[in-house]
């Protein structure tokens, strides 16, 4: 099983970036799919997921109403929208998935996650 998380970047603040992960190996379909993110000297920080059923999306309250996490069942993947970025955003950003549903108060837990991609950089100056 595969994450291959892309689209991490240099961007100013104010700017936007998509990130894109596509999973092989194994579908999701059935459990969430997030993206986490861990700035240096920090540790592993959750900022969105989603799943199906109305499971989600959630989201980390400082990046409400400018990320946006989407999912393409279809071709085994999750993206995530990043608008308006601030330099608190610059972070190694993470994919993550699950094979089978969880409870929703446990989707922003990263130990629930089974497979995780290699990590996107994302770099916002100001």
């Amino acid at each position: 099983v595969q994450l291959q998380a892309s689209g991490g970047g240099w961007v100013q603040a104010g700017g936007s970036l998509r990130l894109s992960c596509a999973a092989s190996g194994r579908t999701f379909t059935n459990g969430p799919m997030a993206w986490f993110r861990q700035a240096p000297g920090k540790g592993r920080e959750f900022v969105a997921a989603l799943g199906r059923w109305s499971a989600g999306p959630y989201y980390l309250d400082s990046v409400k109403g400018r990320f946006t996490i989407s999912r393409d069942y279809a071709k085994n993947a999750v993206y995530l929208e990043m608008n308006s970025l601030k330099p608190e955003d610059t972070a190694v950003y993470y994919c993550a998935a699950r094979d089978v549903r969880i409870i929703v108060s446990a989707m922003s837990r990263a130990e629930v996650y089974q497979y995780w991609g290699q990590g996107t950089q994302v770099t916002v100056s100001s």
